[in-house]
């Protein structure tokens, strides 16, 4: 397939059809024989069946006398015995070639199926077969743990780079602009409120897409290091970096066009209520604003896990800017909510993770500031320098932890997506050097 070059080739895709020549036993009347058997009645080309035909005669085994030592004979199977399963892939699934691996359904010594598919090929820290959410997180954790030198490496730079930014934007821009002293106030009217709310929007959403940012700028560089962990291989941040450097410029261009694409729905669905407000329409401008915030949120997200795997596409693909926003939305179409939810629960459980570790920084850089550990929970509170710097070495240390799993996560969402549509477990299986992996089963066809 053309549009999949780099890792994996598709197999085929089944037959559904018959052999050539063979007849199907529906359109022969009810309690009809074939002519080829003994007994049948032969017919003249013209002949036709009548519609009523007689019933077919009862048969019962032949009575004699019962020896009282032999055991009686065992009860028929129940429905579904003795029936062989169809051919499958490792660990119970059906390629789109027909091909099945090592433990799949049909393998010599694999009875009626009971127990459920054995386990699938593990050369990594996954096993080749689809994934659950489960094998997804504990891969990347198992990636993290593996290869920790290489993987915290790239997450402390990254989230040094990115917190330094955050830190600078709090301290410089929203410190000076952010009013949320209306929030506590029930003195307040709705309009102040109301823009006390937009002020921790903007604020929020700022923060968040800078979080982001940092999100898939990890993805892209743990990328290369989730896809030989995969394949149980060794690697360093030299060579990492090694086949990371070429694809830099074009992730910079990724960003920016992800950065343009979500700043312009926001902003077609924000412009109505800005120009209702700035018209005098009080209220009704206030209402639109809101309104257009949630729209512009839900496109958003829609957008971002639309394109979630175009990060990964990018780095082992080596594809380009479109290209790889072309692939994930391939990818992602008719998965939308399981991924959402996949990365959504990566991203939950990492920032509880991240709030346990971030926490007594804040408390820290809360007790040594003017305003005390009492300010936290006052809305209308602005800590200096000291806070941010303090708390912002926190979230170093809680990105650095929880960077690669919810960049982990998405590199496996990627690899689960292409082995569930484009048998890549073979390919993999292949490159980590598994004997005998995805071959044909003797006496089937190709397709069958």
């Amino acid at each position: 397939m053309k549009d999949t070059p780099g890792w994996a080739s598709p197999g085929s895709a089944p037959s559904d059809g018959q052999e050539p020549g063979a007849s199907d036993p529906a359109d022969r009347p009810s309690g009809s024989q074939p002519a080829d058997q003994p007994g049948a009645r032969p017919q003249s080309p013209g002949t036709k069946w009548s519609d009523e035909q007689p019933p077919p005669a009862p048969w019962s085994a032949p009575a004699g006398p019962q020896n009282p030592a032999q055991p009686p004979p065992p009860p028929p199977p129940g429905p579904g015995w003795g029936t062989p399963p169809p051919p499958a892939g490792p660990g119970g699934y059906d390629h789109p070639g027909g091909h099945r691996g090592p433990g799949g359904y049909g393998a010599p010594g694999w009875g009626s199926g009971w127990g459920g598919p054995p386990p699938a090929v593990k050369p990594g820290v996954i096993p080749l077969r689809p994934l659950g959410v489960g094998e997804m997180l504990d891969g990347a954790v198992s990636t993290m743990r593996t290869y920790w030198r290489t993987v915290l490496g790239i997450s402390l730079a990254i989230a040094i780079v990115f917190e330094t930014a955050v830190v600078l934007l709090q301290g410089l821009v929203l410190d000076d602009t952010l009013d949320t002293a209306a929030l506590s106030d029930p003195s307040a009217g709705l309009d102040e409120q109301t823009q006390a709310m937009g002020d921790v929007m903007r604020s929020s959403g700022l923060l968040l897409l800078i979080t982001m940012l940092g999100i898939l700028t990890g993805t892209a560089l743990l990328a290369a290091v989730t896809s030989r962990a995969v394949l149980g291989k060794p690697v360093t941040l030299k060579e990492i970096w090694r086949d990371a450097r070429p694809q830099l410029p074009r992730l910079l261009g990724l960003i920016a066009l992800l950065l343009l694409i979500t700043g312009g729905v926001a902003a077609v669905c924000l412009l109505p209520g800005i120009l209702v407000t700035a018209s005098g329409g009080g209220e009704g401008g206030a209402a639109l604003i809101s309104l257009g915030s949630l729209g512009a949120f839900a496109l958003v997200v829609w957008l971002v896990v639309r394109f979630s795997l175009a990060a990964p596409a990018l780095m082992l693909e080596k594809q380009g800017v479109k290209k790889a926003l072309t692939r994930s939305a391939k990818l992602v179409r008719g998965s939308w909510w399981r991924m959402f939810g996949i990365q959504f629960l990566a991203l939950v459980i990492a920032n509880i993770i991240s709030t346990i570790i971030v926490l007594p920084f804040a408390l820290l850089g809360a007790a040594v500031s003017d305003e005390g550990i009492g300010g936290l929970v006052d809305a209308g509170s602005e800590y200096g320098w000291t806070y941010l710097i303090v708390s912002g070495v926190g979230s170093v240390v809680g990105s650095m932890i929880t960077l690669p799993i919810a960049a982990g996560v998405t590199v496996l969402l990627y690899i689960d997506q292409r082995i569930r549509r484009e048998a890549l477990d073979l390919d993999l299986a292949r490159a980590a050097g598994v004997q005998g992996y995805g071959s044909p089963v003797p006496g089937t066809r190709p397709g069958s």
